[in-house]
């Protein structure tokens, strides 16, 4: 009877853990680590996460570390004195928001307050930095948290070119492209699997004004299938696709060289839209591109082989970007502002 009243510590949260990822059920870990079962069953609970596996595939996983932090938060007291610990909702939804949703400490602020849901408690950003790095969180640490990139300085000096761009110089791109004024001027670039291991990649447009996303997945990198993808997305837009692509600004890489097949239209005689090729190694001169495809590793980091990822899985990474809160939009998401503006044009 004396096991029905012992405590786990954290040594019997690492066998269990261990015995578990073996592929022992409750009742035998129970068994073995003389434990009631209703109290593997609570501790599994404590601990319990959801792991993604390379292949996309999600299962629940038990984590020792989370269980030991979950008993010390209980223990200790951690979150008495502290204002979020009175309200253990709000705690958890910004735990989900950013944990599983993959939202910046921001971004889940905002979607507290856009929630419609009555907390009792709302904290500031700075706050809610300090208690992801003391610890206060069960489930959230740094390492849930979008990779802090610092700043690089652009050297605005433009490199000597080894070849001729295949078309028209962003030299000569319109003024109003660049202010973002105007709707329907686009940036694209590729990205690519693991290297040597993957050929598909897939091909990114990002408005500029709306920061909009669209996400297709080619089976190569080959200029073709470039032309093809555009193809495609002409085909579905129909007419109003010469209203939405307006322009589109790209590097100079291998992949856009056929810059007459990336501009002629599939549907009419004539051009669908005008591309504007950037200075050679000038990526910040596709800065809003470059900004979306770290959305983008948020799901499928830099080394990642995604050749077996489905067109289901493609949409819903592009569908997660473009309902992402933006604080440049006063965390309005770019799946509204590009309706507001596709509304407009019809």
């Amino acid at each position: 009877m004396g096991k029905y009243f012992k405590q786990m510590s954290h040594s019997d949260r690492i066998k269990m853990e261990a015995l578990l990822n073996a592929g022992h059920s409750k009742a035998e870990i129970a068994e073995q680590l003389h434990f009631h079962r209703s109290t593997i069953y609570r501790e599994y609970d404590k601990g319990k996460y959801i792991h993604r596996n390379t292949d996309y595939t999600e299962e629940e996983r038990y984590s020792s570390d989370l269980g030991q932090k979950a008993h010390d938060y209980a223990q200790e007291g951690k979150g008495r004195s502290l204002k979020i610990g009175n309200d253990r909702e709000v705690a958890k939804y910004i735990e989900n928001k950013i944990v599983n949703d993959k939202f910046s400490p921001e971004a889940a602020l905002a979607e507290v307050s856009k929630s419609g849901i009555e907390f009792r408690t709302t904290i500031s950003v700075r706050t809610l930095y300090r208690y992801i790095d003391n610890g206060i969180f069960l489930k959230l640490t740094n390492k849930n948290l979008p990779i802090k990139c610092k700043k690089k300085r652009h050297n605005k000096k433009v490199k000597v070119q080894k070849r001729a761009s295949a078309g028209e110089s962003i030299e000569n791109r319109p003024e109003e492209v660049k202010n973002r004024e105007i709707f329907g001027h686009w940036e694209m670039d590729t990205v690519k699997g693991k290297r040597g291991v993957t050929k598909s990649c897939m091909l990114v447009l990002t408005e500029r004004k709306t920061r909009a996303e669209i996400v297709i997945k080619m089976k190569d990198q080959g200029s073709s299938s470039v032309v093809e993808a555009l193809d495609r997305l002409e085909r579905k837009w129909g007419d109003m696709f010469y209203k939405i692509f307006r322009s589109i600004t790209i590097d100079n890489g291998v992949e856009f060289s056929d810059y007459i097949g990336l501009e002629r239209s599939a549907l009419k005689d004539g051009k669908r839209t005008f591309v504007f090729y950037c200075h050679p190694y000038s990526s910040w001169e596709r800065g809003t591109n470059e900004n979306n495809n770290r959305l983008i590793r948020r799901h499928i980091p830099k080394g990642v082989d995604f050749e077996d990822a489905t067109d289901e899985e493609i949409a819903y990474i592009e569908k997660w970007i473009n309902n992402y809160p933006r604080g440049i939009f006063d965390y309005k998401t770019s799946a509204e502002l590009f309706e507001e503006e596709v509304q407009k044009l019809a």
